[in-house]
């Protein structure tokens, strides 16, 4: 009896912590699972009713209505960010993560198998055209929720017993006839039994290898016969039986590896979340700078255009005067169709950047036509510093390498490979059992007159309360107890399984040093691309500058008649696109500083996000103030 209390205290302290968990899940994050309806048997039906999960939610915060305004969503660094958190489908997808491991978990702690779920970490999209520095500084391939899992209803090892204690009733009522071929010993010629029979038993197993189960059987007889000292009877018996592994599938280590497994995928699918995190918000983060980018070119191809078609027309008039020749006419409206062609493609650039960036902002991306006409207008414009700060490489390194998601997912894995070879070595050792039972047992019925005839009422003669008392009493008693040995030869699957993992755990400790070493070149890689990124801003301004002093230069000469319309035209097209080489430059010098965030793994520091909020999908921060009048492109 002591036993069955335990398992019962057991089986409610699961429940309890699993609430707990669960409650604490739906505190910080937006999607959730609903608990089954309360009724009046809840407290009975509960563990075998379902729990629903709401459906999706696919509209947008209301943030990013309060950024639009007169057909312009308005749109700073820090709104881009607190947009992505909110409403992103793949950080939405990754919400629904931490859930499905806590039921795995669930599933683990009543001694199921476990489950593979959930998705991989989706990439982010790129832009449109994207030159210059690489922003991909992960040389691993992305976490995965089956990190720690890597397969589906399968266990290597010895099987792990079912935690959940069961209860089983068995009722029968049977009819039974008999002809008999000695009717001295039946007093009949058929012997006809009524029977009505019942068990009920509790079965529990314990983390240590222990399986136990008490039961109850009932039988009551009525039988036609007259040679029966008691007419009807009734037989009972209250039976424990008690079996313990003593070799294989011994102990908490062995029994209790896919909680603790489970338990490590419960912060794998945080970092995964972690990581899901990052990646969105430094795909959106380099969508929003190329649109900066973007936005500030299209308004140097709009200088070139205009100047071309004020030399055209300038020399329009020139000929009509004849004070200049009509092949001028003709070059300069060759120039400007030219510069015309160049702003038609910054211009479907920027529409089309505008487009992926919207999409990823919104949960149903360009679907809805209030968000599908919308322009979006930057508030923020590039800024490089007056120069670059860095700490000593290994210095960089070693705070990268306490940060960096993979690092600690490949720490977490191994970890758990550990926690499975405990129980896939356990199996190498033959099966030793020990057993025990012990059953009471009583009798209770009606005497017969045959009884009365042979000297009196029996002993058992009574209700059924007399057979209970007897087994109370222990008045007859049967006790059992051996041992159950099974040896496998030669054991090769149990042997090859063993090696097999060590193997396995052995590759993966160098792969966590191969992901130590990627690292390390990540990290040089983005110092050296934002010393490169300075190198070619710096160039690109001086280019910059020379094609404004050579137009302007060659402006001012064809103003007094010693220059031509086709080379101011032709250094009004040098100068946009030294413009848009130095924006370029701009945007390579952002891609470069958000791929050092990325390979130092302060990405969520850097933009001061907070994880809760993220999975809460929430954002505290205020969004921007939307300028009574649109201000100029690019201008904040």
């Amino acid at each position: 009896m002591s036993l069955r209390g335990s398992g019962l205290r057991r089986t409610a302290a699961v429940i309890l912590t699993l609430t707990v968990t669960v409650s604490s899940a739906l505190a910080q994050t937006a999607v959730r699972i609903d608990p089954a309806p309360a009724h009046t048997l809840s407290f009975f039906t509960h563990a075998y009713e379902t729990r629903s999960v709401p459906p999706v939610n696919l509209a947008n915060t209301s943030r990013l209505d309060s950024l639009i305004k007169a057909g312009n969503l308005y749109l700073s660094a820090q709104d881009v960010v607190a947009l992505v958190l909110e409403n992103n489908l793949d950080i939405e997808v990754q919400r629904y993560a931490p859930l499905l491991a806590r039921e795995v978990l669930r599933r683990a702690l009543g001694g199921g198998l476990l489950r593979s779920v959930g998705q991989g970490v989706a990439s982010g999209p790129t832009s449109v055209s994207l030159a210059g520095v690489s922003i991909n500084t992960n040389g691993s391939p992305p976490v995965t929720s089956a990190g720690v899992n890597s397969s589906v209803l399968t266990q290597l090892g010895p099987a792990i017993p079912t935690f959940d204690g069961s209860i089983t009733a068995f009722t029968n009522f049977a009819h039974t006839t008999t002809p008999q071929s000695n009717t001295s010993f039946s007093g009949t010629q058929s012997l006809v039994f009524d029977t009505r029979t019942l068990v009920a038993s509790y079965s529990q197993n314990s983390h240590f290898g222990t399986s136990a189960t008490l039961s109850y059987t009932s039988q009551y007889q009525r039988v036609n016969s007259t040679f029966y000292s008691l007419n009807p009877f009734t037989t009972a018996n209250v039976d424990l039986t008690v079996t313990q592994n003593l070799l294989n599938g011994f102990g908490r280590a062995v029994n209790d590896r896919n909680i603790r497994v489970q338990k490590n995928s419960l912060k794998v699918t945080d970092l995964q979340f972690k990581q899901q995190v990052i990646t969105t918000v430094t795909a959106a983060l380099n969508l929003y700078w190329d649109l900066v980018s973007f936005t500030q070119d299209l308004k140097a191809r709009q200088d070139e255009v205009a100047t071309a078609q004020q030399l055209f027309e300038n020399n329009q008039k020139q000929v009509q005067i004849g004070t200049l020749a009509e092949i001028e006419v003709t070059r300069a409206q060759s120039q400007l169709y030219a510069a015309k062609q160049d702003q038609l493609i910054s211009q479907t650039n920027l529409l089309q950047q505008e487009t992926i960036l919207k999409n990823v902002l919104s949960r149903k991306g360009v679907a809805t036509s209030d968000l599908a006409d919308v322009h979006i207008i930057p508030l923020d414009r590039m800024e490089i510093p007056a120069k670059d700060e860095f700490r000593p490489v290994d210095e960089l390194v070693s705070q990268a390498l306490m940060n960096r998601i993979e690092i600690e997912t490949d720490k977490i894995n191994l970890e758990s490979n550990r926690v499975n070879l405990v129980g896939i070595k356990n199996s190498l050792r033959p099966t030793l059992q020990a057993f025990a039972e012990v059953t009471n047992n009583g009798l209770s019925g009606d005497a017969t007159p045959f009884a009365l005839a042979q000297g009196g009422v029996p002993v058992f003669a009574g209700g059924y309360g007399s057979a209970l008392a007897q087994i109370f009493r222990r008045n007859y008693p049967n006790y059992s107890a051996g041992f159950s040995l099974n040896i496998p030869l030669r054991n090769r699957a149990a042997q090859a399984d063993y090696v097999t993992s060590v193997i396995e755990m052995r590759q993966n400790e160098l792969s966590l040093q191969k992901q130590s070493n990627q690292v390390r070149v990540d990290v040089q890689n983005a110092v050296i691309g934002i010393q490169q990124a300075r190198a070619r801003y710096d160039a690109a301004v001086q280019a910059r500058l020379l094609s404004q002093q050579t137009f302007d230069g060659d402006k001012r000469k064809y103003e007094l008649g010693a220059s031509t319309a086709y080379q101011v035209v032709q250094d009004q097209r040098d100068l946009a696109s030294a413009q848009s080489s130095e924006v370029q430059a701009m945007a390579n010098y952002s891609h470069a500083r958000i791929a050092l965030d990325l390979a130092l793994g302060t990405t969520l520091e850097v933009n001061h996000i907070s994880l809760d909020e993220a999975m809460s999908g929430k954002i505290q921060a205020p969004p921007s103030t939307v300028p009574a009048a649109g201000p100029a492109a690019g201008q904040k």
